[in-house]
């Protein structure tokens, strides 16, 4: 698998940049060449352009915007991480549950997954945000009260096909119980395209959250949030384009990076995909 996701080339373009993020977040304090300007500011360097010295000129306060852009990957991962990894939690097991059993109270849950689905996911974290007030935890739990149907109706999707197939009627006849029969013979086999949808997820859940900090309900200030960077530059455009432009360029990085990877993934993961894979697209 790992040949032939490095003979996608789109695929390897997308685990670069995801690991160039990582490499980024982990070493920010030693990369960063003025690491006291995300939290202090030198309002004598306002505004300053692009130079050998501050590489993507400073901001509004005079911080050096490079500095604060490489501080900033550690909350957009940190953020996107916990929000993606908490909606799989929610709704993975809300899916096997679901598609495994035929009962009033699996309708119920799935039902309550159609409501949330039903509602635009932008609108319903932004109402969240709102309500709880800008912070990061409140972020993490918007985004992740909104997710987690997308990753339910999968599984239960994936659990309804699965639960007919011979090696699962093979394990109910042997006595094993039902979660065993869910945990450790459907689940596997499901895992594949929740492994793609997690990896697709993470560059949703990273655009979701810099729209939420450029309206203002994302971390608070100063912090070094991307979507609030924008927001801020957004009263000295076009003069200092450079203040926009950095964090827009993570941004765009970032996701491009995931949405790559994922699709590489769906095409390696999928069999009916697996000899293309191999032949044109490498």
């Amino acid at each position: 698998m790992l040949r032939r996701l490095a003979r996608d080339r789109a695929a390897f373009l997308g685990g670069l940049l995801i690991l160039g993020l990582m490499l980024v977040a982990i070493f920010a304090p030693i990369l960063a060449p003025y690491p006291d300007d995300v939290w202090q500011f030198h309002t004598p360097n306002r505004l300053l352009p692009p130079g050998p010295e501050r590489l993507f000129g400073t901001d509004r306060m005079g911080s050096d915007v490079f500095s604060r852009m490489l501080f900033g990957a550690r909350i957009t991962l940190t953020l996107s991480f916990i929000a993606v990894g908490s909606a799989v939690l929610i709704g993975v097991p809300i899916g096997l549950v679901a598609g495994y059993w035929d009962t009033w109270f699996s309708e119920l849950l799935m039902r309550v997954a159609e409501i949330f689905l039903a509602v635009p996911q932008i609108v319903l974290a932004i109402a969240i945000a709102q309500t709880l007030g800008p912070s990061i935890e409140n972020v993490i739990l918007a985004l992740s009260i909104t997710y987690w149907p997308f990753w339910a109706r999968l599984v239960y999707a994936q659990t309804r096909s699965m639960r007919n197939e011979v090696f699962v009627e093979s394990a109910i006849a042997l006595g094993a119980k039902p979660w065993r029969v869910m945990l450790l013979h459907i689940l596997p086999n499901i895992a594949s395209p929740i492994i793609v949808r997690t990896s697709i997820g993470m560059g949703a859940t990273i655009l979701t959250a810099a729209t939420l900090g450029f309206l203002g309900l994302g971390a608070p200030p100063p912090t070094p949030e991307w979507g609030r960077m924008i927001a801020e530059s957004r009263e000295y455009l076009p003069e200092a384009w450079w203040y926009a432009m950095a964090p827009g360029l993570a941004i765009f990085l970032t996701v491009l990076g995931f949405n790559l990877f994922g699709d590489g993934l769906r095409d390696i993961l999928d069999p009916r995909t697996r000899r293309s894979v191999g032949g044109g697209r490498g």
